[in-house]
């Protein structure tokens, strides 16, 4: 599992949390959105980052911590 945020300009609105693995979507400021949870594996992170590119939308950072395992 893997606990990620993503940072990104321009604005996603939350409808789209499905879209994007159920990830809490934020806005710090109306020019950013933050995209946080966990994700399976790294596979599903690269896929949430190519439904960003489909978008057109700039990341600004990308931070992903293997969460440990019990």
């Amino acid at each position: 599992m893997l606990k990620i945020e993503i940072h990104l300009r321009g604005q996603i609105q939350e409808k789209w949390s499905g879209w994007f693995g159920g990830l809490t979507i934020s806005h710090p400021d109306p020019e950013e959105t933050i995209l946080t949870g966990c994700l399976p594996d790294q596979s599903a992170l690269y896929g949430i980052i190519s439904h960003l590119r489909d978008l057109g939308l700039e990341l600004t950072s990308v931070d992903s911590q293997k969460m440990k395992e019990n």
